[in-house]
């Protein structure tokens, strides 16, 4: 227990004081055990140092343990942070410089490793396994270390730093696959052709079984635990049991398990229903616990004293120095072959120097192995201290020298007004329909939301009677048809569009008989960001809603998108398409922008046009409006019209003055299709919207998407 208290005291402490200056975390966590180490607590103190950190096999068991634990972890959440879309989305760029990144600095430290001294290798007849390891530690970039730098400059979004991410993060890929191959050969202790080739066809089939059949396995297990079980933290668990059996399977297969963490990782990163705290409470333990545990007890391996004597001293210089020449030399011709300016390149060449964590985890496995010796492992970790610190003030000088283009000027601004937007931050939806014509628009809107991102969407058809009083019906096929449909096609305009590939829908479909406010209440608890509603009938005469509308609305705490039919509408659900209009009252309120996301996300793939309507309350006649008023109005107006030009939405906008904004809303809707309008619930215990909402509905005849996004609460 003393050991983990002081390995999460000193570590967590120098991390902070690092990332204060503008440094990796984890560099102050490996220089805490470093400091914990011979190097200075046991040179200071060394009778003590030996009783808290004793070598005792049973005692640095337990620790070790941990720290072992604490690789896999870290590798699971290094995959985690993995975006494939990325990767693809840069493509040639990022594949020449991640591969002449990684072949330049490998060959430097495999020759490094050929003219060291015996002395400093564990087994003298391993020297070539040695030199695969060094090769290795020198040639992966940090994907953690190159993000942070490269997001806090502003650069996640600009060519040049998605060009940068992507390369780390298939150069960590790459790299990892490489020290699976090395550790079988290490098993071995010399090159052998049939192992090696035994060794590499399961690892090409380790990784085409993962992203194939093993991609679905994991996805649907996620769902299964987030929907099925009712335990606490229950996906978390099932997340540590997939990552527990890829490593073991690695470990089967002869490869470290490494692999099999990091692959699950990336399977686990990539699955639809992972929510936002979910891996954020994941990210926490092991952000707290095992991170500053493992960089400890890797500092605690290490002692700088060694490095006191002049030979060592020159050979870590020499070795800092190649590896820093290896590594940027590589990403900087990669870059220029690819067509980049100097700057550019000399930017990429700076971002790929950063090790850290991967050295350090690569370093720990080959002196877990006996390939390489603690002198030698000492020298590494020095290595990755060095250019670990020399590379984040080296890439904030290089990216400062890069201007932005107007073309990538205007497309971040483009990114950033998605970023704002409601529809962009829904991750999971829950729908509720009948078989009316408008519980089968819900279904197609659900699509429409729901196809741009390919985001898991649930469907209940509510069953009026018992399936014994209705032995035919079966599941909701036609819905299912409905939001298919209308998914895939809102899926073609976004490739179309942003030229990036969509995945299909993860659509889960059945009857639920009845459907009361627990059964929604049970359901919610799976974690879903809106709940669409499209039941016939859910208005009365009275501008008031049934009570079923009101048990369902009753079970769901976020936001609601309602679809409703007035008294005074056909029933018939509206047909959208080229020339068709969606009316958007608006009235400068942060509420009726998201109504106008919504708005844009059903016009986009129907290519209709949208209407946004400025109601002004006052006389028609006469009378200016308040300056105040006036610049909300328009600047609202500017926003909706900035995010259709944004999807390519013909958009239309007008402003009224009304003493009823109601009427006027119901006016102009007679030359549209359908109105899209936002609201605040208000407090009761039934659904109330406003007056002005609820005379909309009553009266228009067009039907009313209703999207409540805010509950106003009582007044104390």
């Amino acid at each position: 227990m003393l050991e983990l208290i002081l390995l999460l005291v000193v570590g967590r402490g120098l991390g902070e004081i690092f990332q204060r200056f503008d440094q990796p975390a984890i560099v102050g966590q490996l220089i805490g055990g470093i400091l914990l180490g011979p190097t200075l607590f046991g040179w200071l103190w060394p009778s003590l140092q030996h009783g808290i950190f004793p070598s005792n096999p049973a005692q640095k068991s337990m620790i070790e343990a941990v720290s072992q634990l604490g690789i896999l972890l870290l590798l699971m959440l290094t995959g985690m942070e993995i975006d494939l879309k990325l990767v693809r989305r840069v493509g040639k760029s990022c594949l020449v410089i991640s591969a002449a990144g990684i072949v330049i600095p490998f060959v430097f430290g495999f020759a490094f490793a050929s003219f060291l001294p015996l002395s400093l290798l564990p087994d003298p007849s391993q020297r070539l396994v040695a030199g695969l390891f060094l090769g290795t530690a020198l040639s992966i970039s940090s994907v953690k270390i190159v993000a942070m730098v490269v997001r806090e400059m502003n650069f996640m979004r600009r060519n040049l730093g998605q060009i940068i991410v992507s390369s780390a993060i298939l150069e960590d890929t790459i790299g990892w696959l490489v020290i699976a191959v090395t550790f079988g050969i290490a098993a071995h202790g010399k090159v052998e052709p049939l192992p090696l080739l035994g060794t590499i066809a399961a690892v090409v089939a380790f990784m085409a079984f993962s992203f194939t059949i093993g991609r679905r396995m994991v996805f649907a297990l996620i769902r299964w635990s987030n929907d099925a079980l009712q335990s606490d933290y229950a996906v978390i668990t099932v997340i540590l049991i997939i990552m527990g059996i890829m490593a073991w399977v690695t470990n089967l297969i002869g490869v470290h398990t490494v692999l099999g963490a990091f692959v699950a990782g990336i399977l686990i990163g990539e699955s639809p229903i992972l929510s936002g705290h979910i891996e954020a409470q994941l990210r926490g333990i092991i952000t707290a616990l095992f991170m500053p545990v493992f960089f400890g007890m890797a500092g605690l391996s290490a002692d700088l004293t060694v490095l006191a004597a002049p030979p060592l001293a020159l050979l870590t210089v020499a070795l800092i120095a190649i590896a820093s020449v290896g590594k940027f030399s590589g990403a900087f011709l990669g870059g220029k072959i690819t067509g980049m300016s100097w700057k550019e390149a000399t930017a990429v060449g700076c971002a790929m120097n950063a090790r850290g964590s991967t050295e350090v985890i690569v370093a720990s496995i080959g002196l877990s192995m006996n390939v390489l010796s603690h002198t030698l492992f000492t020298m590494i970790v020095t290595m990755a201290v060095c250019t670990t610190l020399s590379m984040p003030p080296m890439l904030r000088w290089a990216l400062r020298r890069l201007p932005m283009t107007p073309e990538e000027k205007e497309r971040i601004e483009r990114e950033a007004l998605d970023e704002r937007g409601f529809i962009a931050r829904l991750e999971r939806l829950l729908v509720i329909v009948d078989d009316s014509p408008i519980g089968k628009f819900t279904a197609r809107l659900a699509g429409a939301i729901g196809g741009g991102s390919g985001m898991p969407i649930t469907l209940l058809r509510h069953d009026m009677e018992p399936p014994s009083a209705s032995p035919g019906r079966g599941k909701p096929e036609a819905h299912v048809r409905q939001l298919r449909r209308a998914a895939k096609t809102s899926a073609d305009v976004v490739q179309q569009g942003e030229g990036t590939a969509v995945e299909e829908v993860h659509l889960t479909a059945r009857n639920e008989t009845p459907v009361t406010t627990q059964t929604i209440a049970d359901e919610a608890r799976k974690g879903y960001d809106m709940l669409l509603v499209g039941l016939s009938g859910s208005t009365s005469g009275e501008g008031t809603f049934t009570p079923k509308l009101n048990d369902i609305a009753a079970g769901f705490e976020g936001p609601l998108c309602l679809v409703l039919q007035g008294e005074a509408g056909t029933g018939q659900a509206p047909r959208l398409g080229k020339g068709s209009t969606i009316l958007v009252p608006i009235n400068g309120t942060e509420v009726a922008r998201r109504a106008a996301d919504v708005a844009l996300a059903l016009a986009r793939p129907r290519k209709a046009r949208v209407k946004a309507l400025y109601v002004a309350r006052g006389s028609a006649r006469g009378g200016r409006r308040p300056s105040i008023s006036r610049w909300r109005e328009e600047a609202m107006l500017k926003q909706i019209v900035e995010l259709a030009n944004r999807y390519d939405v013909p958009i239309k906008t007008a402003i009224r003055m009304h003493a009823n904004p109601d009427e006027a809303i119901c006016r102009e809707a007679k030359q549209a299709s359908l109105v899209v309008m936002g609201a605040a619930q208000r407090p009761g215990r039934e659904l109330f919207f406003g007056e002005t909402a609820m005379a909309v509905v009553t009266k228009c005849s067009q039907p009313v998407v209703l999207v409540v996004t805010e509950r106003v609460q009582p007044a104390e």
